[in-house]
């Protein structure tokens, strides 16, 4: 099971931290990844982690705006998102990489002035 957390309506140039709770056995196991879906468009990976927590990759859209992190011991997922912009607008998910085909409920993040 996974459960998101952490969305909400924020400023262009805002800030928010996502969190993902997994109800995975073995979690450190498993390489995880932040997903999201925009109105109209497909779901996309936008930052993937190894279970080791180092070499996080990024997508060229987020890079350098986004960090993602893991708390292996607690089994979560986090994703620090900085100076989000209005396109950042999206329903965040969050999945083992590559994604099973359960998914959580999501959790809306509204960039906006």
């Amino acid at each position: 099971q996974l459960v998101e957390s952490g969305g909400s309506l924020v400023q262009p140039g805002g800030s928010l931290r996502l969190s993902c709770a997994a109800s995975i056995s073995a979690f450190r196991v498993y390489n995880m990844g932040w997903y999201r879906q925009a109105p109209g468009k497909q779901r996309e990976l936008v930052a993937p982690l190894p279970g080791s927590g180092i070499r996080a990759e990024y997508g060229d859209s987020v890079k350098g705006r986004f960090t993602i992190s893991r708390d292996n011991a607690n089994r979560r997922l986090y994703l620090q998102m900085n100076n989000l912009k209005p396109e950042d607008t999206a329903v965040y998910y969050c999945n083992i990489d590559p994604a099973a085909p359960s998914w959580g409920p999501g959790t809306q993040v509204t960039v906006s002035s």
